[in-house]
């Protein structure tokens, strides 16, 4: 699973993106976290099966979602409290809700190549 945390000029998303994925590491899970900005999304969404959207990008949704879709990347918008997460493990449930919401478990073998079952 990769996961792209993207803000405005890659600060605060870099932050994030640390904390996610030592909270995944902590958890066990293969998963990659790295920062990006609104401006490097063009190129950032090739390699991402899951987009953060830092919370003071709200207005910009819309145009990540449309971006993210021909992809099949999951958009999450960000709390605005997300900063306070300081050792990411409540931004980390938020991606596996959203990953289990976008593509839920199945009996089939397609699961199992789903990279949010890796």
């Amino acid at each position: 699973m990769r996961i792209l945390v993207v803000c405005g000029a890659g600060a605060s998303s870099t932050f994030v993106a640390q904390r996610v994925r030592r909270a995944a590491q902590d958890a066990g899970l293969p998963w990659t976290a790295v920062a990006g900005t609104e401006q490097s999304l063009p190129i950032d969404l090739d390699a991402a099966d899951v987009i953060l959207v830092g919370p003071h990008l709200a207005d910009a949704l819309p145009h990540i979602e449309q971006a993210a879709g021909p992809r099949m990347a999951t958009v999450v918008l960000l709390p605005d409290d997300v900063f306070a997460d300081l050792d990411g493990t409540r931004t980390l449930e938020l991606v596996r809700r959203a990953v289990a919401v976008a593509a839920p478990e199945t009996t089939t073998d397609a699961g199992a190549e789903n990279p949010a079952h890796t």
